[in-house]
């Protein structure tokens, strides 16, 4: 962003230029879709302006489940699923609607001792299970069904995991199911389809623009405080 403005950076170490960049929660990194990102001042506001939920399109798939719940990892089990009717996986879904606990992924953005789960993971050692979690789904409907795949519609709170809601309703049907997709469509009253800044728009004027646009959803005073995420970042921005 300094280059592209023609902000030259100072020489002097004690006296760099500093911009703060925060997102306003992680997506899991095969996903898509919105991460609202605060500039500036704008990281002390994240926390306040993305309080609402969250929506998202996902697409499972039946029959196989892998290490990372997700299309990404490894194989680790793989069961039948014909006689799963679409009646069968709509009467489940209302086992995961409203207030429910949940355990989070192995592979996430949780920390333990101050390192990623996901890290640990993937450098081989041993990491426990986190315990479920109270989170809130606040509507869940099936939009399509195609054996072995089904899309979903999700609306949900904080600190909630789509992977592990499509492993846990694989589990409730008697087979196994990972994530074959996954779009986060809504953060906030962040869209996908209104607010969204595609790459290849990255730059000053484009920002500026989108800026403009969204100010009417930025609250009159803004909220001082402390900025808190799943993974809050600054300076830097992770998709992961």
């Amino acid at each position: 962003l300094f280059a592209e403005a023609g902000v030259q950076a100072k020489a002097n170490k004690r006296k760099k230029q500093i911009l703060k960049i925060g997102h306003g929660g992680t997506l899991d990194s095969a996903a898509t879709g919105v991460l609202v990102v605060g500039i500036g001042k704008g990281t002390k506001m994240l926390s306040a302006i993305l309080a609402g939920s969250k929506k998202y399109t996902a697409v499972g798939r039946l029959g196989k489940a892998t290490d990372t719940l997700d299309a990404t990892g490894k194989v680790t089990e793989e069961k039948p699923y014909d006689k799963i009717t679409k009646g069968d996986l709509e009467s489940v879904l209302q086992k995961f609607t409203g207030d429910i606990m949940q355990v989070p992924p192995l592979y996430s953005a949780l920390k333990k001792d101050g390192e990623r789960l996901s890290s640990l993971m993937k450098r081989g050692e041993a990491v426990e299970a986190k315990p479920a979690r109270p989170v809130r789904v606040y509507s869940l409907s099936l939009q399509h069904f195609q054996p072995p795949l089904f899309t979903l519609d999700v609306e949900c709170g904080g600190g909630f995991y789509v992977r592990s809601l499509v492993s846990d309703i694989g589990k409730e049907l008697s087979t196994c199911a990972s994530v074959q997709e996954l779009t986060r469509t809504k953060q906030g009253p962040f869209t996908l389809e209104e607010h969204a800044l595609y790459e290849d728009k990255w730059t000053i004027d484009e920002i500026a623009r989108s800026l403009e646009h969204c100010m009417s959803l930025l609250p009159r005073e803004p909220s001082h405080k402390k900025f808190k995420t799943e993974d809050p970042v600054e300076t830097a921005v992770s998709c992961e």
